[in-house]
């Protein structure tokens, strides 16, 4: 169980494209943006909400710094605006050791890393993917960050393994270097882990906490997390760019029936 809820569900809030891309409409704007999807996630309300720059593209494999300035900005303007919602951050596409910086300045209480346990690439961004669990807890520890919650992918979508294992294998591992929840993914986005790939992911996860991260809708929520602990979802919430309270409302009277 994850923040008070025996099927969590987070909403993922997905920014226009922030300073330093061409395309950014300006942080006011991006902030306005993050701002009204929290209003139309707290209207169900799910249980927490995930910021992500998911529209900076190409995205960086390490942040820099407007991106993190711009990310704390928008972060805290969340924390600060949310009355129902724990909020969390997620930068993309493979700094961790930065959305744990952005969340303890922000008041966030978890982040998302896609990369943590598992030996990964991708060749659009040089190859291998920097991973060390180790490091990341450690880091945590040294910015006095414990008490922001780690949720970790186990071989994400778009990425390729270096050298194939099982999931639970992934999971176990996930585990034992202490995240905190362990999400599972399709292979593209709006791609659900079928049922059998998450009950793969239990038996390795333990006692820690299994979310669906990809693909999961109104449609196929009884079915999908029945097996699992809860999700994040984005896309199926979403009406053109912004989040749309009807669909929210949908899928939270589907996971009710679940329960």
């Amino acid at each position: 169980m994850m923040f008070g809820s025996e099927k969590t569900l987070i909403g993922v809030i997905h920014l226009p494209p922030l300073p330093g891309y061409s395309e950014s409409p300006g942080i006011d704007a991006v902030v306005d943006k993050a701002l009204a999807d929290l209003d139309a996630l707290e209207s169900g309300p799910v249980d927490a909400v995930l910021v992500e720059n998911e529209n900076d593209k190409p995205h960086r494999v390490e942040a820099s710094s407007e991106t993190i300035a711009a990310m704390t900005r928008v972060t805290r303007e969340l924390v600060t605006r949310a009355q129902r919602c724990r909020v969390g951050v997620e930068i993309l596409l493979n700094d961790p050791e930065a959305s744990l910086a952005v969340a303890l300045s922000s008041g966030a209480s978890f982040i998302r890393t896609d990369y943590f346990v598992d030996a990964m690439e991708r060749p659009e961004h040089g190859g291998a993917l920097h991973i060390d669990p180790e490091a990341l807890m450690a880091y945590r520890r040294s910015i006095g960050a414990e008490q922001v919650l780690i949720l970790a992918d186990i071989q994400v979508k778009y990425a390729r393994m270096r050298q194939e294992r099982p999931l639970s294998r992934s999971a176990e591992l996930a585990r034992h270097h202490g995240a905190d929840g362990v999400v599972v993914t399709g292979s593209v986005t709006g791609d659900p882990p079928d049922v059998a790939t998450i009950r793969q992911a239990k038996s390795g996860a333990g006692e820690v906490p299994v979310l669906i991260g990809s693909g999961l809708t109104a449609a196929n929520a009884r079915e999908l997390l029945q097996p699992a602990d809860g999700a994040i979802v984005g896309t199926s919430l979403k009406t053109g760019d912004h989040i749309d309270a009807n669909k929210v409302r949908e899928l939270l009277d589907e996971r009710r029936l679940c329960r």
